[in-house]
């Protein structure tokens, strides 16, 4: 025996951990408690969807197709994208560790807002790669001229969440152009569209549109969110061939599974019903936005599934006080709050204890 232990990677010294949104439970009352912490969509699969991945599931004694070859296809056909340009991924999240697997070493830099989506520091650190924060301005919008500006010899990619994770602003295609235009052609620019589907101002751009004149732009997608397949684990990324080509380099083989990869694919031919989900959550939108503002909360216009609140010191009281109400929030230290919009009724229960916190701030 000895007291020495295995010597491991000093970039993993004092890295930040991932939150994951708690799951609900019984209330102090008793009552059904609602997640509302993790962003994920209240409906269940699409119609076909469910009988697809119990398809799937018959044959998981055998390993997935590693090319995800229909799902690449399927998704190739959908966005008018040359197959080459597509790649898969375990989540959004998984394809931008890869990117930076591909792209970020030890002396490179990392440029993304913040606060914006918590595992940018994560996965920028695990590479061994710097963060390079930019604070978001007052009005929780990137600052795309500061951001441009934080960008070095030394950079090498630049996240860009768009709606913004977790305050669901989103940057209008003039600002966004320019800022393209700014970034020089051998950065990567890592557009990450996990919440475009609920996006509904026409000044906002699709990416897919912007990336295909620009080489450096990458856009992500995730099946977590609009889809509903946030248990199965499924993203992918479209980008020009040389990143798609190392983004399938970095990809673990076998990492999306064959239930997940027909479960996406069942759900890419089911858009009449995705899009008529989605238009009801972006109007339970409008109706939980309409009621914060009418009791007085200032917000973002978000573009997302979500809304967020700025409540500084008074967030951990915020999210307790959600709690005892039976609705599960995802807070941000001295920060904010971060509520999905969910089923009616947990958005009604959280409307509730807002304008109740609100009236005894």
């Amino acid at each position: 025996m000895t007291d020495k232990t295995p010597r491991l990677r000093a970039a993993l010294d004092g890295i930040p951990t991932y939150r994951p949104g708690r799951p609900g439970a019984a209330s102090a009352a008793g009552a059904v408690s609602y997640k509302l912490s993790s962003n994920e969509n209240p409906y269940p699969p699409l119609p076909g969807v469910l009988e697809s991945a119990v398809a799937a599931a018959g044959g998981f004694n055998r390993y997935p197709d590693m090319a995800c070859a229909g799902l690449t296809a399927a998704l190739a056909e959908r966005f008018g994208v040359p197959v080459a340009h597509v790649a898969t991924g375990t989540g959004s999240v998984g394809v931008a560790q890869q990117l930076l697997q591909a792209t970020a070493g030890p002396g490179d830099e990392v440029v993304y807002a913040w606060r914006s989506f918590e595992a940018y520091p994560i996965i920028t650190q695990v590479s061994g790669a710097t963060s390079v924060r930019v604070p978001l301005t007052d009005a929780e919008e990137h600052d795309l001229d500061a951001m441009a500006a934080a960008v070095t010899e030394r950079t090498r990619l630049v996240f860009v969440c768009n709606p913004n994770n977790p305050t669901g602003a989103a940057i209008r295609r003039a600002e966004l152009e320019r800022f393209l235009d700014r970034v020089p052609a051998d950065v990567l620019v890592v557009l990450d569209e996990a919440y475009r589907e609920f996006v509904r101002d026409e000044e906002v751009p699709d990416g897919i549109e912007l990336y295909r004149d620009r080489p450096n732009v990458c856009v992500l997608r995730t099946f977590s969110k609009a889809y509903g397949l946030a248990g199965l684990r499924v993203g992918f990324a479209v980008a020009h061939e040389p990143v798609a080509a190392a983004l399938r380099k970095t990809a673990v083989p076998f990492g999306v599974s064959q239930i997940a990869q027909d479960a996406a694919v069942a759900s890419l031919g089911n858009e009449p019903a995705l899009l008529e989900r989605v238009a009801a959550l972006v109007a339970e939108r409008g109706r939980v936005a309409g009621e914060l503002a009418a009791q007085g909360w200032t917000l973002p216009d978000s573009q997302a599934n979500f809304v967020w609140l700025r409540l500084g010191e008074r967030t951990a009281d915020f999210a307790e006080a959600a709690e005892e109400a039976g609705v599960v929030v995802r807070p941000f230290a001295g920060e904010g709050a971060r509520v999905t919009i969910g089923e009616v009724e947990a958005n009604d229960r959280f409307l509730r204890v807002a304008a109740e916190f609100r009236k005894g701030r």
